[in-house]
Formats: C-alpha cells, sequence, structure tokens
C-alpha cells in the first residue's frame, strides 16, 4: 500500500498495543507513548478505510446524462 502499513496490519499492532497496556507492566511513559502510537494507528486506519469508501462508490452516468452516485 504505497509504503503504508494495511488496514490489518493497523489493527493487529493496535490490539498488541492493547494487550500491553492491559497488563500493567509499562511505564507511564512508555504506556503513554504506546498509547499515541495506537491513536496514530486507527487515525491511519479510519483514512483507509475513508479511501476504500470512496472507492466503492462509483459515478455513473445515467441514459438522461445526469451523474448517480451508485454503490457497488
Amino acid at each position: 500500500m504505497k509504503g503504508k502499513e494495511s488496514f490489518e496490519e493497523n489493527l493487529k499492532a493496535v490490539d498488541e498495543i492493547i494487550g500491553s497496556l492491559e497488563s500493567g507492566e509499562l511505564s507511564l511513559d512508555d504506556s503513554i507513548k504506546a498509547y499515541e502510537k495506537a491513536m496514530k494507528l486507527l487515525k491511519s486506519s479510519s483514512d483507509i478505510l475513508n479511501e476504500a469508501e470512496g472507492k466503492v462508490l462509483k459515478v455513473i452516468e445515467s441514459k438522461s446524462g445526469e451523474i448517480e452516485l451508485e454503490e457497488v
């Protein structure tokens, strides 16, 4: 994906971060860093979903020449 992580890879990384946060073994500083990383991954995942949604909607020209959006 153009050097970006995939949606699935992002979710797996977030899941691992959640596990480490829940373990209680991280210092406060490391917990904050892990949280920041997870939030960046979630933002990236949201961007990926929005891009995919845009691809799902395709532009169709109807017989009357009007432009319509159709979900695929």
